[in-house]
């Protein structure tokens, strides 16, 4: 099976690439959109995902890694939402802003421009490598 990309988003002051950093090892939850629920079901153990700082900064800052999949939301009593682990790989030299997302011309169908609400969303690989391309520009 092909390694998959993505974007997670969270507010730094709620959950920023530094504590993700400071636990080593993350569990992304409390999503409520089914959506995005999808998302955390598709992915799988060594899949790639952008850090998004949403809300305060509106950019990409690092690269973590799915290191569990397939659990479900620990915060969800019910058990009806996905989670997974994620660990961090490495913080970007220079963070990649929505502004130059949107301003680059082949990332005009990404779901972080489409679905901007998107908590969580799926990048491809050209989109991934136009992303790793800019943070070196």
């Amino acid at each position: 099976m092909a390694k998959r990309y993505w974007l997670m988003k969270s507010e730094p002051f709620k959950y920023g690439w530094d504590d993700l950093v400071a636990e080593e090892e993350g569990t992304w939850d409390g999503v409520r959109n089914h959506r995005a629920k999808n998302n955390l079901a598709a992915m799988k153990k060594g899949d790639q995902t952008f850090f998004y700082h949403s809300r305060e900064g509106l950019e990409i800052v690092g690269i973590a890694e799915v290191s569990v999949d397939g659990i479900m939301d620990p915060t969800d009593p019910e058990q009806k939402w996905n989670a997974v682990k994620i660990v961090p790989k490495r913080k970007f030299d220079k963070p990649v802003t929505l502004k130059q997302v949107k301003a680059d011309p082949r990332l005009t169908e990404m779901e972080l421009v489409r679905l901007s609400r998107l908590s969580v969303s799926e990048v491809t690989k050209e989109e991934w490598d136009i992303v790793l391309e800019m943070e070196k520009a």
